[in-house]
């Protein structure tokens, strides 16, 4: 097929290649960055900008566009994420009340890990990581938990997606961190983008491989309810209490249609 798709979709292309765009940009961009971003004139982006836009995708401020939470939405409505979701929310509110500290959750999305819930810490004040961030899986606790706990096969396909991006990285380094995660069931980190802060991360563990990661970003203080020795034991148990929970759950086939009736 000389590497073409056999079928082609122009309209629906322009509207993917506009929502990769927005979802990759920092910052809201005007109608004019997009078209030169994407190589194609004003006059198409400007229709399909409208239709993404009618359709609730993407939204327009002075600023220019930026996407909305709908593509988030629709994939936390999959079955597998919203039963994760659902089952790991009152444990990790209860982890946070009991560290006095926030917690979230991420799971891997292509050459990223993305958080789908954030439980802030209790009190007036502390840190907490927003729902649909995302940092590359080899340069954050959460992913590389993620890739630690995973099958080789897996791991191989998540770390050539990374590739894929230019990304470059020590992987000497990268493995030896892997190992040690595996071998502690964990892994404490000093926090990427913040000082003061250490990521205490564990993975939710369902058939033997990491379907998502549990991470408290510690932040130490004379108030603290307790300790990030204490506060680790506490991440890793109520990951290992999600985990427990959501493998009866995953490993009950769909049922058929024909089972329903």
């Amino acid at each position: 097929m000389n590497g073409k798709t056999r079928y082609q979709a122009p309209a629906l292309k322009k509207g993917l290649e506009i929502l990769e765009l927005l979802a990759g940009a920092s910052d809201p961009l005007i109608m004019s960055d997009i078209s030169t971003a994407l190589g194609r004139s004003v006059s198409e982006i400007f229709r399909m900008l409208q239709v993404l836009e009618e359709h609730g995708y993407i939204t327009r401020a002075e600023d220019g566009y930026r996407l909305t939470n709908r593509l988030f939405a629709l994939g936390m409505s999959q079955p597998p994420i919203h039963d994760l979701a659902s089952t790991a929310l009152p444990v990790m509110q209860e982890l946070a009340r009991k560290a006095g500290q926030s917690c979230h959750l991420a799971v891997a999305s292509g050459a990223e890990m993305v958080v789908i819930i954030a439980i802030e810490a209790p009190g007036l004040s502390g840190f907490a990581v927003r729902v649909g961030y995302r940092r590359p899986l080899h340069r954050s606790n959460s992913g590389r938990i993620l890739l630690a706990f995973q099958p080789p096969e897996a791991r191989a396909g998540m770390l050539d997606a990374i590739r894929a991006t230019g990304d470059q990285w020590d992987e000497a380094e990268l493995e030896a961190r892997l190992k040690a995660a595996v071998a502690a069931g964990g892994a404490i980190s000093p926090s990427p983008m913040l000082t003061g802060i250490t990521d205490l991360s564990a993975p939710i563990l369902i058939g033997g491989e990491a379907r998502a990661a549990l991470t408290m970003p510690f932040v130490d203080g004379a108030a603290n309810r307790a300790t990030v020795e204490k506060c680790d034991q506490l991440v890793r148990h109520a990951a290992a209490t999600i985990g427990t929970a959501m493998s009866p759950i995953m490993a009950v086939p769909p049922r058929s249609k024909e089972e329903e009736q």
